[in-house]
């Protein structure tokens, strides 16, 4: 199969991928993957600007859910403050500041299962007030209904995330407690509401190429390209049953990324957790392979995250600037 012949077929977004196309385009020469990356990227951003986003966890800590890599699950014995719902005042304040520090989008995240319906009263009032200072809105909250997402929508939200996590076939080996179509009903929920999708997955937990080929096709073959994909490297937390995994090279992260770009074009395709471990270099190669997002702040919810005078620098180096 031919991999160059099928993916730069220009401008035309496929939403039929097959896991051999998926795996042609994986099996590139590096240099050869990294050419039609940056192709793909060019017909579709500027590829010297990047857009920042930060997070920020309202609800911390006692999360019902077993997923195998989060320190938040009440199964696990990560050491973790658990906090309860922030109050309105705290998280706006801490939005001014993330917009201060050249953030457009301010993504707030609670480690529920499923938020309860007069959860969502505190978490509508926060998404109308950041709106209010001017910023892009994101939630994750975990599952929703299609009730709770029209209310989500009615406030104003403008993107929800609500990660796959990994292919369907590896996903028992990491979360128990929901099921794949679980995820994919709140996505359609999000949707069919009208509200931007951002969905992605976690690599380096352990799985196959094959998984992450899997992966892939489930975010590419939605009915709609998600319009924002983070791609995390799994960040190693003591106490989850995770922390021994092996380290997935890094060279490997990067073809995903590129992958990602050449099967979702129009899509932000965002560099999240695990840039902490990451060299200069390899973050470089990165957003040479089409990575246009990251998150902004020492902290990702609970795990590290570059300091901003260090991704400052970074992009000074690079030559690249913050969207606007």
């Amino acid at each position: 199969m031919n991999a160059r012949l099928e993916t730069i077929a220009a401008d035309e977004l496929r939403y039929d991928w097959t896991a051999e196309a998926i795996s042609a385009l994986f099996d590139l020469p590096f240099m050869e993957l990294m050419y039609q990356a940056q192709q793909v990227h060019r017909q579709h951003f500027d590829p010297n600007k990047v857009q920042v986003s930060s997070l920020l966890s309202i609800k911390t800590g006692k999360c019902p859910e077993d997923c195998a890599y989060c320190p938040q699950s009440v199964r696990h014995d990560a050491e973790l403050t658990v906090d309860p719902l922030m109050p309105l005042d705290d998280v706006l304040l801490a939005a001014k500041k993330a917009k201060s520090q050249g953030s457009s989008r301010f993504c707030m995240g609670a480690a529920w299962r499923s938020p309860k319906d007069k959860d969502l009263d505190a978490v509508t009032d926060m998404i109308k007030g950041v709106n209010a200072l001017g910023m892009e809105t994101c939630m994750t909250l975990g599952m929703l209904s299609q009730k709770q997402t029209q209310r989500l929508k009615e406030a104003g939200l403008d993107y929800y995330n609500h990660n796959l996590d990994t292919s369907p076939d590896f996903y028992g080996e990491i979360i128990t407690t929901r099921t794949y179509q679980d995820r994919l009903d709140t996505l359609a929920h999000v949707r069919d509401a009208g509200i931007n999708v951002c969905c992605g997955g976690i690599i380096g937990m352990g799985e196959s190429r094959s998984d992450r080929v899997g992966l892939l096709q489930q975010l590419a073959n939605q009915p709609q390209h998600p319009e924002s994909v983070p791609i995390n490297m799994l960040v190693r937390v003591e106490g989850t049953p995770l922390a021994s995994a092996a380290e997935l090279d890094q060279l490997e992260f990067v073809r995903t990324l590129a992958v990602a770009r050449i099967m979702m074009p129009r899509s932000y395709v965002r560099l999240s957790a695990g840039r902490e471990s990451m060299s200069d270099e390899t973050q470089a190669l990165c957003f040479l392979a089409g990575a246009n997002s990251v998150f902004y702040g020492e902290k990702l919810l609970t795990t590290p995250n570059p300091s901003m005078d260090h991704d400052m620098l970074l992009f000074e180096k690079l030559g690249m600037q913050v969207m606007q």
